[in-house]
């Protein structure tokens, strides 16, 4: 299994904005790729929020072909989504983690 994690850190001005957002549209049409079969969303915790504050999100696939899908189909518009809504407010980085116990 292989989870797909993407850190964002935001600036507080689209914070609330961005949640709301996450969990009433993006989530759900990630989902809706059927390349994941389960997600989680937490706050990162004993970091410094002066700027803002900061997410993690990981998608759970069986494998590597699902991530890859999703990386080539459908990922190039969805982040475009979170692009034109937030622009420069956020910044965030990804990696592909594979479960070894």
């Amino acid at each position: 299994m292989f989870i797909y994690n993407v850190t964002i850190k935001l600036q507080w001005s689209i914070h609330e904005d961005w949640v709301k957002w996450m969990q009433e549209k993006h989530l759900a049409d990630v989902m809706a790729t059927g390349c994941f079969t389960k997600y989680q969303m937490v706050r990162l915790m004993d970091i410094d929020e002066e700027e803002g504050p900061t997410y993690a999100i990981q998608y759970y696939c069986d494998s590597k072909a699902q991530y890859n899908q999703y990386i080539e189909m459908y990922a190039p518009k969805l982040r475009l989504d979170g692009i034109q809504l937030f622009g420069d407010k956020m910044i965030g980085f990804r990696s592909l983690m594979k479960i070894v116990h």
